[in-house]
């Protein structure tokens, strides 16, 4: 996506975000939960609000955990479930239209159908591809992104021993130290993780539309760099190391059979050696499929500004919040 297309999407987003609260009132919703397993019709009612309690003026909105409540269906709701269960076709199209997973896919035997299994074998080369592959170092020099390393060696050591994704080497720190700037409000940073295509495929529009986003809420943001083979945790010798308020870390993850680019932003206020992950918290399913890539930068320049007034993220923010 061009520059001019991204700042126009990112100003529209922020814009929205302003005024979300006044233009949407709360509405409540629910998802019904069948317990299969019993002949009565039991099912679950999780429910969800999009209202937020306490929000602040012009941050993002973050919601609630969702409520549990066991009910029974309604004599209605029962004969209405009862005339569709005679139709399973209609049904199964519904449940089709809410999930790309793999229903309803049929058998041919006791095997899939042909075309169900050579989608799935594709599905799965996309995925390793995506875990062994190199993100492209042109979009790194684009973006002017320089790269450091972990104490990973390999990609089989980087899947055997995670804990070596979590600590930067050596000379990673002595280059940081050498190139970054210390001590500033918002620390971006980028890494392969589980899935270079994911950062091929969404990194420029992420990248771009969070630095609009940041420099239009007047917020001091550091040098940023690429971590190749990091792990989320590897934020927290980052923060060691520059000292910053807010690390956003923009990371590939693990593939799955849907999606083998999906991108996540882990977000955690003042990250240090001794961080636990409920003071992290992260947004996730950035790519085409899930939540648009620029849309996605632009939503965590609200986020981040919220870690900052409040001075927490991750659970601890959720209970400043009320």
């Amino acid at each position: 996506m061009d520059k001019e297309t991204i700042e126009k999407v990112t100003r529209l987003v922020m814009e929205k975000m302003n005024h979300q609260k006044k233009d949407h009132p709360p509405t409540t919703s629910g998802v019904k939960v069948w317990n299969h397993t019993s002949s009565d019709n039991d099912f679950k009612t999780i429910e969800s609000t999009t209202d937020a309690e306490n929000p602040v003026e012009g941050k993002a909105i973050l919601s609630k955990f969702p409520r549990q409540q066991e009910s029974k269906p309604t004599r209605s709701e029962t004969k209405s479930e009862s005339s569709t269960q005679k139709g399973d076709s209609e049904d199964l199209q519904e449940l089709k239209s809410k999930t790309p997973a793999r229903i309803g896919v049929g058998r041919a035997g006791v095997r899939p159908k042909t075309n169900t299994w050579l989608r799935f074998r594709y599905d799965h080369a996309a995925a390793v591809d995506a875990v062994y592959g190199n993100v492209d170092r042109s979009l790194l020099k684009d973006l002017d992104l320089f790269v450091v390393n972990t104490k990973v060696s390999d990609q089989e050591t980087y899947i055997r021993r995670p804990d070596y994704g979590r600590k930067l080497s050596d000379e990673a720190k002595e280059k940081i130290q050498e190139a970054c700037k210390k001590n500033p409000q918002v620390q971006i940073i980028v890494s392969d993780g589980l899935s270079s295509k994911a950062i091929d495929e969404n990194l420029e529009d992420v990248y771009l539309s969070l630095q609009q986003s940041l420099k239009s809420l007047g917020l001091d943001v550091g040098t940023s760099f690429f971590i190749e083979k990091g792990r989320v945790a590897a934020m927290d010798d980052v923060g060691e190391e520059l000292k910053p308020e807010v690390i956003v870390y923009l990371i590939g993850e693990r593939p799955g059979l849907i999606s083998a680019e999906s991108m996540s932003a882990y977000l955690c206020y003042k990250p240090r050696k001794g961080t636990i992950e409920s003071q992290r918290q992260v947004v996730s399913n950035i790519h085409r499929g899930g939540i648009p890539p620029v849309e996605a930068g632009a939503y965590l320049g609200g986020v981040i500004e919220k870690i900052l007034d409040y001075e927490a993220s991750g659970v601890e923010l959720v209970k400043k919040e009320g």
